[in-house]
């Protein structure tokens, strides 16, 4: 038995981490599983590995912040136990925020914990990955692998999560999954659902590319989707789905590694403040103008021309180089460096115009180029920077252009000083501020976090080109996303009073097809309003931006009622998660900037705690996979192997944890329930057990009435509602009509706001993460002092605080009658945490007497013992005195819990007429979720 595993993504000690080609970070897990005995070992060998039977992958993007759940199941149909290996390759910009995974009948689950040690070198390096959103060193993947043992004749099931912020490059969002499932799968599916209030203007699926085509933006002859792509589109919404059948992966790639499937889309925007987006006290601000002249720049080209250059990598990089000084525009002005173990400069102390014949002599100069020699990078950037240096200080230049060094390397300093401290401090000092360096690594030998840090100094971004990719297509690319800058030194203000906790709001420069995010909190969420203005310069002005923007509209963003889009989970909280994402992002940033031992601890504990707090996996953080529940399975289950809604049921369990020592579900026959219950048609039942004697009545309501059966929102926060379903009535009876429960709703605001929604078929447990699991599954989930246990096709026990429990039981029909109907049934099984003003149509009972008061025909009225054991004098005028009112009832016998037992009961007609506080329509809720704040009144949680 599994009680503990230690996941560390990329940090911990018990993770391999290996660095593959191109840098590509393997975040191995190697999961503990149980002994195969010795001599099972060759056997095993001869048979067959598990089988993948489903590869799938859901997306939901919402203003461009995506979700991404992979679901694999795999399948041991051997005669003994085998181990199963899960990879998948995701973006290097992601933060997983779970994996959970389900060997047999036994779920581990991933929770996030701060990790104490502090991170090492190797660490750093995945810290660089996650430095910065503007970081384009993340444009890579990094390869995630779990394995694990799957018993015979069993299925195992690995569910990962991954969230980030998508990047504008190019004029384009582009989301990429990658579908490299290493065999044919028989259920094989790709959904990218997106939704953009501001409007989608362009969508476009590629064809499945591979890590060689990555970076290529040249047209080629097949420019369509893949095969079995379904692209469906609105005006704000947009959904993608990619579904190939055995024979169609076959076609592709008959290994099963099928490539990236990429998704392409931009939004609809305008020169303007840029689009504001606000949801639940936090801010997102795209800003991302077009239209605008570009600035003109001052760029020095520095390339390496050490002999680990020679070959293909130089060659590339010519040919870039080649197309790039043709895409100059007239007012720029270049020059260029190439580096070994000496320097040489084209054009000494000074950048030329761009002109036809410069240009000419600068291809020229390019050509000739032969590699040789060692590799001096400090003194290649402290030439370029003085070169651009004396460029500024000596030239009137125009002071709205952009100056830029683009560096490119494939190696690391071997010759002149190789010291990275010192070579960074030489590089901030030489360059002050005045302008940027974008580095370039080229291939394996590259000192990434050299190349990263000198760009995250100053200003630039780096950006990785593997070893197997088309080098000019991806440098082309690099320039083309810098190559055009439309603004410098832009700055986004929001008032101070207004705002707190806002990410980056100063940016040196904007190029052409970028965006700038911002996020941040909201102090006074109901202000109305949200001023924001940005200044900045372009190549004619500086130019001012102001906007109000409108707080009071929250609808606009609530993705709640858009198709698609329901079984959102922590989506729902985009905006407070893009905030999360950035600022941890930036977090990171300074971390890696920083040489203070006291500043890196702070800043380190800052990203931890957000992290944390948002279920983030970093390189301050831990996965440690506990093992959620002990369930013995049933003979259904034994028999029918399927994974049908597994996916679904631990599909957000991020945030839910069972409860300490909790190792075996309660049965249906130990779960303690009173008489005080709603059930059948429905008939009501309020026990009172000092008076030894039970109330029963029944609610003729119309199907879709949504009845308030317990309100205590305003004390112990505690709120239960009801909603009917409607069937035709059984032949040869005196109702027209029947109604049952289909939808029992409990919402809770203390300590938090949580609800849960109970329908025949499912639970959902709504946290803050919104979790939907299974009736037919027997679970055990729970947090912030809320419980849920289901007993798979029986009950469920919704426990809160410890002191307030009710039971649902489920009333499933195999083969239900025409009158017959799927329903619940609800039980108060501990009321103690209630408070004396509870109200509804149980809820008004808890804390009052009744007493029963017979008048016997010619006799006086006289209250009666409730002790006697006798059975009612039913011709006697029997009264209850009730909260001083006395209500005619009559003695019934009622069936409860699932009609196992009989309940005594004296009935009371006409909807309880007399017997509850006003008319039972008083108690009919406008919404599921309506708190019903006092009697009478409705109000939204």
């Amino acid at each position: 038995t599994m009680d503990l595993l230690v996941l560390q993504l990329g940090l911990a000690l018990c993770f391999t981490v290996s660095l593959m080609a191109g840098f590509k970070t393997s975040r191995s897990v190697v999961v503990a599983r149980s002994r195969v005995p010795r001599q099972s070992k060759f056997l095993q060998r001869l048979e067959t590995r598990p089988q993948m039977s489903e590869f799938t992958v859901r997306s939901t993007i919402i203003s461009r912040y995506a979700f991404t759940t992979v679901s694999c199941t795999m399948v041991n149909r051997g005669s003994e136990a085998k181990e199963a290996t899960f990879e998948m390759q995701i973006p290097a910009a992601a933060f997983i925020s779970n994996f959970t995974m389900i060997i047999g009948d036994r779920i581990y689950h991933g929770e996030v914990t701060a990790k104490e040690k502090k991170p090492s070198n190797r660490d750093k390096e995945r810290g660089n990955k996650h430095s910065s959103s503007t970081d384009s060193g993340e444009n890579g993947a990094e390869t995630f692998k779990a394995s694990g043992t799957i018993p015979s004749k069993t299925h195992g099931i690995f569910l990962l999560h991954y969230e980030e912020l998508l990047q504008r490059r190019l004029g384009k969002y582009e989301y990429t999954v990658s579908v490299r499932p290493q065999q044919l799968v028989g259920r094989l599916r790709v959904e990218v659902n997106i939704l953009e209030n501001s409007g989608i203007i362009s969508l476009e699926v590629p064809p499945l590319q591979n890590s060689k085509q990555k970076g290529s933006k040249k047209v080629t002859d097949d420019i369509s989707p893949p095969p079995s792509t379904v692209i469906g589109q609105t005006k704000t919404l947009a959904k993608v789905t990619f579904s190939p059948t055995i024979v169609q992966q076959n076609q592709i790639a008959r290994n099963g590694i099928l490539g990236d499937f990429i998704v392409r889309y931009d939004v609809n925007r305008e020169l303007s403040v840029g689009d504001v987006q606000i949801l639940n006290g936090y801010f997102v601000h795209y800003f991302a103008p077009q239209d605008l002249p570009p600035l003109p720049k001052n760029v020095v080209f520095v390339l390496d021309s050490s002999a680990s250059m020679v070959g293909t990598k130089l060659r590339q990089t010519k040919d870039a180089l080649f197309t790039i000084l043709q895409d100059l525009r007239p007012e720029d002005h270049f020059n260029i460096i190439g580096f070994s173990n000496r320097i040489k400069v084209w054009q000494k102390d000074h950048l030329v115009p761009v002109t036809p014949n410069n240009v000419r002599d600068a291809k020229k100069y390019i050509h000739n180029m032969s590699p040789t020699g060692g590799t001096n990078i400090n003194e290649a950037v402290q030439t370029s920077a003085k070169l651009l240096n004396n460029y500024i200080g000596q030239n009137d230049i125009d002071a709205r252009s952009v100056s830029l060094i683009i560096f490119l390397t494939d190696g690391r300093p071997t010759v002149g000083e190789t010291q990275s401290s010192k070579i960074l401090s030489n590089t901030k000092e030489a360059i002050r501020e005045k302008f940027c360096l974008f580095t370039i690594g080229i291939g394996n030998d590259v000192d990434y976090k050299l190349l990263e840090r000198m760009s995250l100094e100053n200003c630039g971004r780096m950006r990785r080109i593997q070893e197997d990719e088309d080098a000019a297509a991806q440098l082309k690319g690099f320039y083309d996303e810098i190559g055009t800058p439309l603004l410098s030194d832009i700055r986004v203000d929001y008032p101070k009073d207004s705002v707190e906790q806002v990410t980056q709001n100063l940016f040196p420069n904007y190029f052409n097809g970028s965006e700038i995010v911002i996020a941040g909190k909201l102090i006074k969420r109901n202000s109305g309003k949200l001023h924001v203005e940005v200044t900045a310069s372009n190549a004619n002005k500086y130019i001012l931006l102001k906007t109000d923007v409108a707080v009071d509209h929250p609808s606009k963003n609530d993705i709640r009622g858009s198709p698609g889009m329901e079984d959102g989970k922590e989506t729902q909280n985009y905006a407070e998660r893009a905030w999360s994402y950035l600022t941890i992002k930036e977090l990171m940033t300074s971390w890696v900037k920083s040489d203070d031992s006291k500043e890196k601890v702070q800043l380190m504990d800052k990203a931890k705690s957000l992290a944390l707090t948002y279920n983030f996996i970093t390189p301050f953080t831990s996965l440690k996979m506990k093992e959620l529940q002990a369930v013995q399975p049933t003979e259904e289950d034994k028999a029918s192997p399927s994974t049908e809604g597994i996916g679904e049921r631990v599909q957000s369990l991020q945030g839910h944890k069972a409860p300490p020592g909790l190792s075996k579900l309660q049965d249906k026959q130990r779960i303690k329930i009173s008489k005080t219950s709603a059930d059948g048609d429905p008939h009501f039942v309020i026990d009172f057990p000092s008076s030894k004697l039970a109330v029963c009545f029944n609610i003729d309501g119309q199907p879709g009435d949504i009845l308030r059966l317990v309100s205590d929102h305003n004390n112990s926060g505690v709120t239960v509602n009801g909603q009917l379903i409607g069937a035709p009535a059984p032949p040869n009876g005196h109702k027209k009509q029947r109604t049952y429960f289909s939808t029992i709703t409990i919402l809770s605001n203390k300590p938090e706001r949580s609800y849960v929604e109970i329908t025949p078929s499912k639970v959902i447990l709504d946290d803050g993460e919104r979790l939907v699991l299974s009736c037919d599954r027997s679970a055990v989930v729970g947090n912030s002092g809320l419980e849920v246990s289901i007993f798979a096709h029986s009950n469920v026990t919704v426990a809160i605080q410890g002191t307030i429990s009710f039971v649902i039981l489920i009333h499933q029909y195999k083969n239900p009658a025409p009158y017959q109907r799927n329903h619940l049934g609800f039980y108060i099984s501990n009321s103690k945490g209630l408070s004396p003003h509870s109200h509804g149509l149980l809820g008004q009972f808890l804390y009052h007497e009744v007493k029963l008061i017979q008048d016997s025909l010619g006799g006086s009225p006289q209250l009666v013992s409730q002790n006697s054991t006798e059975a009612p004098n039913l011709r006697a005028a029997n009264m209850l005195k009730v909260k001083g009112r006395l209500v005619p009832v009559m003695w019934k016998q009622r069936k409860i819990y699932n009609g196992e037992q009989e309940v005594d009961c004296w009935f009371a007609k006409n909807n309880a007429d007399k017997l509850i506080d006003g008319d039972y329509r008083d108690y009919l809720a406008a919404h599921p979720f309506d708190t019903g704040s006092s009697f009478g009144k409705t109000n939204r949680v």
